[in-house]
């Protein structure tokens, strides 16, 4: 502003004025000014960058979920709530396999309106290993042979009676899960378990008498197991808490659940042949999320309905419930 200042004073003084500089200067730094505001309004008008995109399902490692089930009023209300749960994964197949001797039509036609791929097994558990009325589940260990029975399929040895037949093709990408059908799952479990490389595992809420059992993790391994029954088990997990790498399961053909494994050993017959407990794979955020729950469907009770039939009125058994 001096330098202005004293330009003027020469110009009214008749002196000579050097006053290209400072205008040539002060015209500079418009040019500057203009040309930033410019490169901002630019970059305003740019669209904003698309959101990263999730990979498309078929890139997507499928995910085998396991279910036996077996008859009993609850039946087709545990099997809808699950399966419309499923209908929110991408890139699932559902192994839905009856203790049965044949397919029953309800399964059959609740897999046909369920909208998912599935493979229909059945397989009846032997004599000798099924519960007798008033014996506590822990006696025999429900649902061994229907799980074993998916794990055939899965290595190629055949039994379905509907839906998808044919076994995984050589060097499928995929994770087995074995999701019994009166649990809570939330849609995100699948998406932890999906990029499964060995076996993984997460916490079980409202399992062992504790609000959850689960891995303790340190460092991003796990080095022990919230539990308060048997501790001490080879692999102290529930049924709900652990997922397998599909090629992992084929690579070690005589891995399964074994039937006359001691009470709470289930889980640790099948693991044991697979994986060393330092080697889990912990999940949900390093097994401090729970998203999985042990919950039960409380047994209805009959007694009106048994009322009724006495007197020959009893509900319609042409409706399926």
């Amino acid at each position: 502003m001096q330098r202005f200042r004293d330009s003027a004073t020469a110009l009214s003084s008749g002196q000579p004025c050097d006053c290209l500089p400072p205008l040539r200067a002060a015209a500079e730094q418009l040019r500057q000014k203009d040309l930033r505001i410019s490169q901002l309004q630019a970059e305003l008008r740019r669209p904003p960058p698309a959101p990263a995109q999730p990979p498309e399902p078929e890139a997507l490692p499928t995910i085998y979920v396991v279910t036996p089930t077996y008859a009993r009023l609850v039946q087709k209300a545990e099997l809808v709530r699950l399966s419309q749960t499923l209908s929110l994964v991408p890139r699932l197949h559902w192994l839905l396999v009856e203790d049965a001797e044949s397919p029953t039509p309800l399964v059959s036609g609740l897999l046909a309106a369920s909208g998912l791929l599935f493979t229909h097994l059945v397989v009846l558990t032997p004599k000798a290993q099924r519960l007798r009325e008033g014996e506590p589940g822990w006696v025999h260990p429900r649902g061994v042979e229907q799980r074993n029975k998916a794990l055939d399929w899965l290595r190629g040895r055949g039994g379905a009676v509907g839906g998808e037949k044919d076994p995984p093709p050589p060097g499928t990408q995929g994770v087995v899960y074995f999701a019994d059908d009166d649990n809570t799952y939330s849609r995100e479990l699948f998406e932890e378990m999906r990029w499964t490389r060995g076996v993984s595992v997460w916490p079980v809420g409202l399992v062992g008498g504790l609000r959850f059992e689960g891995p303790q993790v340190q460092g991003g391994r796990v080095v022990g197991f919230h539990t308060a029954w048997e501790p001490n088990r080879p692999f102290p997990v529930d049924m709900a808490g652990f997922a397998v790498a599909l090629p992992l399961l084929l690579a070690k053909p005589n891995a399964q659940f074994d039937s006359t494994a001691p009470r709470g050993h289930l889980e640790s017959s099948l693991l044991s042949h697979l994986v060393d407990p330092k080697d889990l794979e912990p999940r949900a955020a390093n097994c401090t999320r729970v998203l999985v729950w042990h919950t039960r469907t409380e047994k209805p009770k009959m007694k009106q309905e048994e009322q009724l039939q006495w007197q020959g009125r009893g509900s319609d058994p042409a409706i399926e419930v």
